[in-house]
Formats: structure tokens, C-alpha cells, sequence
């Protein structure tokens, strides 16, 4: 089998709450720049990453890979994943002008559709291609509701009902404002209205300097945090280890690294708890399955950040055994031939052959963008 050609895409999705911020971004759709990889063999490829919908900038992705890294890849087989990941992350020229930026985006969309066409050629479903099985249960955590600019009141209902009505175990909210005692206000009264046994992560975003997380962080210890996200900037490894050496609550991070170095470097100083490693922003599957194994050789366990809203990394989750949990975020799901499902609280693992990334025809009719 060899790579006949590429064709790039993007797809500007709108978001499916209206009106959605956190502490540092406010958001109507979710970006979508990718590339199909066709085959002689007639299957195709689907490969993607996640931006905030900037069309400029999603431009530059997507020129990456048809001016860049197609001509690398056609005539290669495609089944040669590791190969083809190292002949372009170590492309001298390629190197110098980025290895955790737009080119690092770029071979990520390039590395999932190289992995799907792979699992397609198998007639697998990823995760049996990686080995994983359907015995293994991946418990579903709510992201698609708790945000920053939402009332309180409205905050409460969202919550009580993705755990009551929705079956859901755990949701995550969203927290950075400028004064912390209304954060602390808005998490006592979500906990109150999941109850106890419901597990309820904070996410600040990176919004906070060090002194206000550990404020923040030692005050919120009595409502049972499962988890604090990213409570001050993304890169500060040396803040981030003497935050959780001053609270008990475990600190969760990935989503803004780019480089297996960089979770190295966080686990070596004792800086993260739970990893969240993204395969859009890694660069694609080959990556994050390295930062996995990284994680399990640590015994830290990984819940994938879902930058593809979700679809690439529920086979990776059922397939790793460093990972048991995973975001549900749906602003991607009808976009696909098989839509992620969570049935009582747990993903349905996918059944089609491929990553879990064949984007219908209508949606990229729909949603596709010049």
C-alpha cells in the first residue's frame, strides 16, 4: 500500500452551549484543521487537530502539511506509523522553524490519519489494533457544562443534572475569577447539589499566579476536589511542584504541552498528579502513546485532554492501561460516521474499522471553511 495523495480541510464547528468562556477564552466554535490520506488501496485516512476557530491561523496548518509534509509521504506506505512520525518530526529543515508550534499541529492531523488508515487496513477498531479490549470500562467525566461566565444559579442546575438525569459520575467547572472567594462560593454550592460521591474537578485554565493558587487551592480542600487543572501558567514546572507540596489536592495538567520533554520534566519534579496528554497537540498518536507509557511507568494514571472533542482518544483510553476515566465534550459528535456514545456513566467503545475519525460528507460540506 502506498500514499497516492493528501487533501486538507477545515471545519469551523459551532459550539453546542451558546455563549462559553472560561478564565481565559471565550468560545462560539471549535476549529477543526485535517488532512485525508489517500491510499492506492482505496482506503482513506482521517487526521485532524483542534483550535479555537482562528481561520488564519488554521491556514497555516493546513498549508503545513500539503507544503510540507505531503511531499515526504506520497509513495510511502502509510502502515509505517513510527517511521513516517520520525522522518517528519526530525525533517531538518522542518525542525528549525518548529517543534511544539503549527508544525507540531500539522504532523499530529498527519500521524492520527496515518493511524487510522492502519487500523482500516486491519479491519480493526483502533483500540483492538492497540490491543485493548471491550471488557475494559472507561468512566465519563462532563466538560460541556460548569463555565466561568455562566450564574451561579445556572452553574448549580447544569451540574445537578448531568449527574442526576445524565448518569454522569463526575463534572469539571471552571474557576480563575480575579476574587477567589467567589470561586469558592460557586464550587460549595455545585458540591452541595451532586452530593459527595460524585467526583467534581476545578479547572483555573492557567489563569493564577502561584500565592492565589495555593489560596485557593488549600481553602477548597474541605469540598473533596477529585483534581486542580491547571491552576497557574502552563510552562511554570517549578510552580507547579511547590503548589502540590502545599496542598493535598493533586494537581492535573497536559493539555498545553506539546513535547513528550515536557511531561518528563513535570513528572521529574514531582509537578502533576494526573497527566492529560492530547494527541492534537502532541503530535498525533505515536506521541501520546510514548507520554502514556511514560505515565504508567511512573504508576500516575492519564485522562486524555479531548482537544478532537473526543473521538481519537476514546480508543486510546480503552487501549492504554494507564487510563480508566476520560472528558466528554459532544461539540465534534455528529460530525463522524460513528457519533461517541456514553451509556450510565461509561463510553460504548466504537465498533467501525479505523481511529474513530471518518468524518461524514455532510459535515464537511456543512462546516467546511476556505
Amino acid at each position: 500500500m502506498k500514499i497516492s495523495a493528501l487533501e486538507t480541510f477545515i471545519l469551523h464547528v459551532p459550539v453546542t452551549r451558546a455563549g462559553i468562556a472560561d478564565s481565559t477564552h471565550a468560545l462560539t466554535h471549535w476549529g477543526v484543521p485535517g488532512v485525508m490520506i489517500h491510499t492506492d488501496a482505496g482506503i482513506t485516512g482521517f487526521g485532524y487537530t483542534g483550535t479555537h476557530a482562528h481561520l488564519a491561523s488554521d491556514r497555516l496548518i493546513t498549508s503545513c502539511i500539503s507544503e510540507c509534509y505531503a511531499p515526504l509521504l506520497v509513495g510511502c506506505d502509510p502502515r509505517e506509523t513510527r517511521h513516517l512520525w520520525n522522518k517528519l518530526a526530525h525533517n531538518p529543515p522542518l525542525q528549525w522553524v518548529g517543534r511544539g508550534g503549527i508544525s507540531h499541529l500539522a504532523l499530529a492531523a498527519v500521524d492520527v490519519a496515518l493511524w487510522d488508515i492502519k487500523a482500516k487496513a486491519a479491519q480493526m477498531p483502533l483500540w483492538k489494533l492497540l490491543g485493548g479490549s471491550e471488557e475494559k470500562k472507561v468512566e465519563g467525566y462532563n466538560t460541556n457544562g460548569g463555565w466561568l461566565n455562566w450564574s451561579e444559579q445556572t452553574l448549580v442546575d447544569d451540574c445537578r443534572r448531568l449527574i442526576e438525569e445524565d448518569g454522569y459520575r463526575g463534572v469539571k467547572m471552571k474557576v480563575g475569577h480575579a476574587e477567589i472567594r467567589q470561586d469558592l462560593r460557586r464550587v460549595k454550592a455545585v458540591r452541595n447539589a451532586i452530593g459527595p460521591d460524585a467526583k467534581l474537578m476545578l479547572d483555573a485554565n492557567g489563569r493564577w499566579d502561584l500565592p492565589t493558587a495555593q489560596r485557593f487551592g488549600q481553602a477548597a480542600m474541605e469540598f473533596d476536589i477529585f483534581w486542580f487543572e491547571e491552576p497557574i501558567w502552563y510552562d511554570d514546572i517549578a510552580g507547579h511542584a511547590r503548589l502540590a507540596a502545599s496542598i493535598e489536592t493533586p494537581i492535573a495538567l497536559g493539555e498545553q504541552l506539546y513535547l513528550l520533554d515536557h511531561f518528563k520534566a513535570f513528572l521529574d519534579a514531582g509537578a502533576v498528579h494526573y497527566l492529560q496528554p492530547d494527541a492534537v497537540r502532541l503530535a498525533g498518536i505515536t506521541e501520546w502513546l510514548e507520554v502514556a507509557d511514560l505515565a504508567l511507568a511512573h504508576r500516575l494514571p492519564v485522562v486524555a485532554h479531548v482537544g478532537d472533542m473526543v473521538h481519537i482518544h476514546l480508543p486510546l483510553s480503552i487501549a492504554h492501561p494507564a487510563c480508566g476515566m476520560l472528558e466528554y465534550i459532544p461539540w465534534l459528535r455528529d460530525c463522524f460516521t460513528e457519533p461517541v456514545e456514553v451509556s450510565d456513566g461509561f463510553f460504548v467503545a466504537p465498533q467501525e474499522f479505523g481511529a474513530n475519525t471518518t468524518l461524514r460528507p455532510e459535515a464537511l460540506e456543512k462546516y467546511g471553511r476556505k
